[in-house]
């Protein structure tokens, strides 16, 4: 047998807890698709090593290049990816072969003493202290303290999970707020005190899913590798999340830009209780706002779900109509510089 089809597959991945066990997962799956073995291949990343805020060094991008680099360099075979880590413009010479079934893409609150964060605002002694490095949760968070009649401090933070979490238990924060996703891969799920309804915080453009990446055409195995993972891949995820890095795209928005996007896929709720299974509307929901909280356009659509996997055109064209009527309504002026 041909060597090139026994050797173990290499797969690249951060070096964080979260990320490596969110890559033993894939890598658990492509050993019983493939029968092939896989490693691990550990990458340091330059947002893993810089200790400034993401929007200072340029969120978009900074936990993904060193891994590129080694899928171009041959080093690895394919990489995983948190989704909303990626640009939304994609290299030629690279495919996301796979976007596996999403895990849960809202955010969890942790917070002092078991609080919601209705509770955790209402105290009149002082204002609650939120850890987030994201101006999109500062945003929202702040527009719903502001609509409860409250106010919150967001303070910015970073870290791996144990590091934020910390800042709570040690009584330097009132609360944090996470991906439920990761907090679920780590099997820690439990630690939230509350899950945040999309319904007042709005998830990042493809939080809770994951992004198997590889050449589109591999020296040694052609387009077969790509192939062979594609077949994890979810078609509904695919489509969910497409429309809402479409949403992204259009609005041109930069690292900074306080920007959440979920795309839910409905059933069909007339006709027969056979046809109530189908799913055939993808309703499209976004955000973009001010971090204080003072200023939010917040709009929604609804399209077709794509008659076949190989659609893009359909959740494409869903994310560009919605960013048109939220640039129109003002979101532009709340994103800083857009890029032209």
């Amino acid at each position: 047998m041909n060597d090139s089809t026994t050797r173990p597959l290499r797969l690249g991945t951060r070096r964080s807890a979260l990320a490596m066990a969110q890559s033993g997962l894939v890598a658990e799956a492509v050993r019983e698709l493939t029968g092939r073995p896989v490693e691990l291949v550990e990458i340091t990343t330059y947002g893993d090593t810089s200790r400034e805020h993401l929007a200072q060094i340029g969120g978009t991008g900074v936990f993904v290049s060193a891994l590129r680099d080694a899928l171009l360099a041959g080093d690895i075979d394919f990489a995983v990816h948190s989704l909303k880590d990626l640009p939304t413009a994609q290299p030629e010479t690279l495919t996301l072969a796979a976007i596996p079934v999403r895990e849960d893409p809202r955010d969890a609150l942790i917070a002092r003493d078991g609080l919601t964060f209705e509770e955790l605002t209402a105290g009149p002694e002082r204002t609650a202290r939120i850890g987030t490095g994201s101006p999109r949760r500062m945003a929202q968070l702040n527009a719903w303290a502001r609509a409860l009649g409250r106010r919150i401090e967001t303070v910015p933070i970073r870290g791996n999970i144990d590091t934020r979490i910390g800042f709570v238990e040690k009584g330097e924060l009132d609360a944090v707020v996470l991906a439920a996703a990761g907090l679920t891969r780590l099997g820690r799920l439990d630690e939230a005190t509350q899950l945040l309804s999309p319904d007042v915080v709005l998830p990042a453009p493809g939080q809770g899913a994951l992004a198997i990446e590889c050449l589109a055409v591999h020296p040694v195995h052609g387009t077969a590798l790509a192939a062979r993972l594609a077949d994890l891949d979810d078609p509904d995820t695919r489509a969910a999340v497409t429309a809402e890095r479409s949403l992204l795209a259009a609005l041109e928005a930069g690292c900074s830009a306080p920007v959440g996007a979920l795309a839910d896929l409905s059933p069909n709720r007339g006709g027969s209780k056979a046809d109530e299974q189908a799913v055939t509307e993808l309703h499209l929901r976004g955000v973009v706002g001010t971090t204080d909280g003072s200023t939010l356009v917040h709009l929604s659509t609804t399209g077709h779900v794509p008659a076949s996997p190989d659609d893009v055109s359909t959740p494409l064209n869903l994310g560009r109509e919605l960013a048109a009527e939220m640039l129109a309504k003002g979101a532009a002026g709340l994103m800083g510089e857009r890029a032209l």
